[in-house]
């Protein structure tokens, strides 16, 4: 029969065994957890890396472009003929169309997805936000291709039934679809901007006897507006990114025209139709390929760098 010396030695025992373990337990945690800031920075730096990667390789390549064409004359001519005999490399028929196109977006999505933003965070019930909002977000899962397909199929028939001056491909109905796919984005990032104004503003400005609507107006807009902003910045940046419905619908002839009924190009549908194979590595028309890459690029970074600049601007913490 064990004494209680025994029994106690045996618990000492216990307790050792216990404390060593959890020594080697802590051991391998420890290094476990010096690796892991190690491992992360590591991760987020091949971000980086990949950036500046993309960032050189178009500055290399539109260099080479650069010494062929004059940078003058690439973004003054009105001429792009990257094809002919005498090939003329004006890249503002592309910025044009592109800007006509996403301006056309946003006279689409801008009031509509604003107006659903508002209904949404003001006047909807649970039950039907929980409803509409995610039918509203579905937009945003369909397929580019899907919506360039509609454009050109549906879009344009219709408005050419109208309209019979409209051309077979045009800008105008890229412009509206476009228009359509962006509306998710503003919509639900502007709700989400009102929806974080506090109640207590809603409430103060109802007890002074303003209406509903004036409180929307006057007193949740404003206080959304760094985040509503920031939605038309990011709508807008997403359109002159967009490349299938334009490629598809719009055409490909470089006009350098203000006519939406006609058709247009712009320059992410231009890095498409060079990038199939008509262009011979190391000519003319493959450096022209990365100029206007780069142009798309500092679009798009100038629309990012203006969102979080707005959004800092005219933030509001509560």
């Amino acid at each position: 029969m064990a004494t209680n010396g025994d029994l106690n030695k045996k618990n000492a025992v216990d307790v050792s065994e216990m404390i060593a373990i959890n020594k080697q337990k802590k051991s391998f945690s420890n290094y476990f957890e010096k690796a892991i800031p190690a491992i992360l920075f590591i991760i987020a730096f091949i971000s980086v890396l990949t950036t500046i990667g993309i960032v050189l390789t178009l500055i290399s390549e539109a260099i080479e472009f650069f010494k062929i064409v004059p940078i003058w004359e690439f973004f003054t001519g009105t001429v792009l003929k990257p094809l002919s005999q005498n090939p003329e490399f004006g890249v503002l028929p592309l910025i044009n169309g592109t800007i006509i196109s996403t301006i056309i977006a946003m006279l689409v999505a801008g009031p509509i997805g604003l107006m659903s933003a508002i209904y949404l965070s003001e006047y909807a019930s649970d039950r039907v936000r929980r409803v509409i909002k995610p039918l509203l977000e579905v937009l945003a899962g369909i397929p580019t291709i899907v919506y360039g397909f509609f454009a050109f199929t549906f879009v344009t028939p219709l408005i050419r039934s109208i309209f019979p001056a409209v051309e077979a491909t045009n800008i105008l109905s890229p412009g509206l679809v476009m228009g359509v796919m962006i509306i998710p984005m503003i919509a639900s990032l502007s709700e989400d901007a009102m929806t974080s104004v506090p109640n207590a503003m809603r409430e103060g400005s109802l007890a002074m006897g303003a209406t509903k609507l004036e409180t929307t107006i006057k007193v949740v807009l404003p206080a959304a507006l760094s985040g509503i902003i920031a939605s038309f910045v990011l709508g807008i940046s997403r359109a002159i990114g967009e490349t299938m419905i334009v490629t598809i619908a719009s055409g490909s002839s470089k006009n350098f025209t203000f006519d939406i009924t006609q058709s247009m190009q712009t320059m992410t549908a231009y890095i498409v139709e060079v990038s199939g194979g008509e262009a011979a590595a190391g000519t003319t028309i493959y450096y022209s390929l990365y100029a206007v890459a780069l142009t798309l690029f500092v679009f798009t970074l100038i629309m990012n760098l203006l969102a979080r600049y707005v959004s800092r601007k005219f933030r509001e913490e509560y």
